[in-house]
């Protein structure tokens, strides 16, 4: 019997000593992971600033900093699987859908259709996601390393109210402008007839896309605005699981 309870004790113990080892390691890889995603995003701020100042215009600014941004922007689907495999407690759905909308925006419409690349609105949503993207990974690097700065927290859960609604104008604007190039060529579109029997208007496609942002919107919104509560004035919200 005795033997039997110090059997259990053993593997109790080298099954705590494994999760304390998974937890260091999903600890030092979020970490590392943050650090390298403020910084890419710093990149892609200090390139914008470089490029107006020499410049004086915005005309040209995306070709510059395309590839920067599609790396960094793609490389960030790494935090839906790290909702998914549980390292991160924030909904995959959540993630997903603001992860999947940044990358349809960088690879399907604004690098896709190189006549709205000089829009003022592609400016407007790329410099709300580097402001955004630089406090949020700032955010999550110093909460990590357990020093969190006042002014980074703050950030984190204010800026938002502003920036949020002035992307998603950006993301329509854009997407808006898009429209009618891709009507004319019919880009990523498929006609019947074809060998696989199958039609799909990409025009059509991107309108889904602008009316989607109804219903998502403010439910994204408001739950940054419930996470807001809860970090800044420690109001216990109860929120149902997705």
């Amino acid at each position: 019997m005795a033997s039997s309870e110090e059997d259990g004790t053993v593997e109790e113990k080298e099954n705590n000593n494994k999760k304390r080892t998974k937890s260091a390691l999903a600890t030092a890889w979020l970490t590392f992971y943050n650090i390298a995603m403020t910084a890419g995003w710093l990149v892609l701020a200090m390139a914008m600033m470089r490029f107006y100042i020499q410049k004086g215009t915005h005309k040209g600014l995306y070709r510059s900093i395309a590839r920067t941004l599609k790396f960094f922007q793609t490389f960030a689907l790494v935090e839906v699987g790290h909702c998914a495999i549980g390292i991160v407690r924030t909904s995959v759905i959540v993630t997903g859908v603001q992860v999947c909308s940044r990358i349809f925006m960088v690879w399907f419409v604004t690098n896709g259709i190189r006549q709205i690349q000089n829009e003022e609105s592609v400016i407007l949503f790329l410099v709300v996601w580097t402001v955004t993207e630089i406090t949020r990974y700032s955010y999550y690097t110093f909460n990590l390393l357990n020093h969190l700065p006042y002014f980074i927290k703050w950030a984190r859960y204010n800026l938002f109210i502003v920036l949020y609604p002035l992307g998603v104008v950006g993301e329509l604007l854009t997407i808006y402008a898009a429209l009618p190039f891709v009507r004319r060529t019919g880009m990523y579109s498929m006609r019947l007839p074809n060998k696989y029997n199958v039609s799909f208007d990409y025009y059509y496609c991107l309108i889904i896309v602008m009316l989607s942002y109804i219903p998502l919107f403010p439910q994204l919104y408001f739950h940054m605005l419930r996470q807001r509560r809860r970090v800044l004035h420690g109001e216990v919200i109860v929120e149902k699981d997705d």
